[in-house]
């Protein structure tokens, strides 16, 4: 697997990275734009096995770092959902820089919103969106609706989400981030796959999200955990995935 590392800029003017990887060298070719999840980055395993996938039938993907994620720039602190919304619309500008037109998005957890927020502000610009178990509403999660933990995340200005420091501003933001409100708004062909022993992301966000986007198909995969690390579950996964932006790409 052979890739380029690319740089581009968000709206702030940081620098984000991203890897290119075409396998055919011919940039009318699909290409797809992974987005990773919660401090994680370009190179998860889902991604690295998509890229595989993708590779072999000769289209092309662009891994990026979010922004404070992995060779991007910016304060991990100052992460908000908004952030990686503009992170993926600017990526997806700079592939048609590039002279790529046939541009597919996929998207996990963290990522997966993003995308699907992204998606709905971009019409027909994508031709699939694919998404692994993607948070749909951050207030559906119990921390986000404890008071008591808002309110000392409001007084000291920052909290900690997985050992990561996080500002106050992430959690304002969340109101702006509920992909239940835009899903109607989604014009593209749509495929979740999500696990349903997942206790990180409930899958019942995704059989809420699968009913509000016109043309969308839920992939249930029976004792699946978010990270999808049980049995043949990744493979399930990474093949669905696969078969589906191959259908939409014709």
């Amino acid at each position: 697997m052979r890739s380029e590392k690319l740089f581009f800029k968000n709206s702030r003017g940081n620098k984000l990275c991203g890897l290119l990887t075409n396998p055919s060298g011919d940039n009318s070719r699909p290409v797809v734009v992974m987005c990773h999840g919660f401090n994680s980055g370009k190179d998860s395993s889902t991604n690295v096995g998509l890229t595989e996938y993708l590779e072999r039938l000769d289209i092309s993907s662009f891994r990026i770092d979010f922004f404070a994620h992995g060779e991007s720039e910016g304060k991990f602190e100052d992460l908000t959902q908004t952030e990686a919304v503009d992170d993926i619309l600017r990526a997806i500008d700079f592939l048609k820089s590039l002279g790529y037109r046939k541009i597919g998005l996929f998207g996990s957890s963290f990522g997966g919103l993003a995308a699907l927020m992204a998606a709905s502000k971009i019409g027909k610009e994508i031709f699939v969106l694919t998404l692994k178990a993607p948070v749909s509403s951050y207030y559906d999660f119990p921390e986000y609706t404890d008071q008591s933990f808002i309110d000392e995340w409001r007084e000291k200005g920052y909290s900690f989400r997985e050992g990561k420091k996080l500002n106050y501003s992430f959690y304002e933001d969340i109101k702006n981030n509920v992909a239940y409100e835009v899903a109607g708004k989604i014009a593209v062909p749509t495929l979740i796959v999500h696990g349903a022993a997942d206790t990180e992301v409930p899958i019942t966000q995704s059989y809420k999200t699968v009913k509000l986007i016109r043309n969308c198909r839920l992939v249930d995969i029976p004792g699946a955990g978010h990270s999808f690390k049980e049995g043949d579950s990744k493979k399930i996964l990474l093949k669905a995935v696969t078969d589906f932006i191959v259908e939409h790409s014709k």
